[in-house]
């Protein structure tokens, strides 16, 4: 597995994210059970946005997953950076 850190940068329309959040959630928390993500969550302060971090077998099945994430559907990320992560130490490197 190869593992990813993904940054999301959403657009202004807070108002169109609180409503689409429980599925969006809900889609995290199925990859989540499935083993494909490893932490997510939004910024605490700045710019709306999130960092998640993903463990998938190539970038392909990445981009699959989040095209299919409902924020996306929805148009509300108006920027997304993906980086291939070298995990060296912590909990998520067992």
């Amino acid at each position: 597995m190869t593992t990813y850190a993904v940054r999301y940068t959403y657009d202004e329309r807070a108002d169109v994210r609180d409503v689409v959040r429980p599925e969006h959630r809900d889609y995290l928390s199925g990859l989540a059970d499935q083993g494909h993500l490893l932490g997510s969550g939004p910024w605490a302060d700045g710019e709306p946005g999130a960092l998640l971090v993903f463990a998938f077998p190539d970038r392909a099945a990445l981009d699959e997953a989040l095209a299919a994430d409902p924020f996306a559907r929805e148009g509300l990320i108006s920027a997304v950076d993906v980086r291939e992560w070298t995990l060296v130490l912590g909990p998520w490197a067992a």
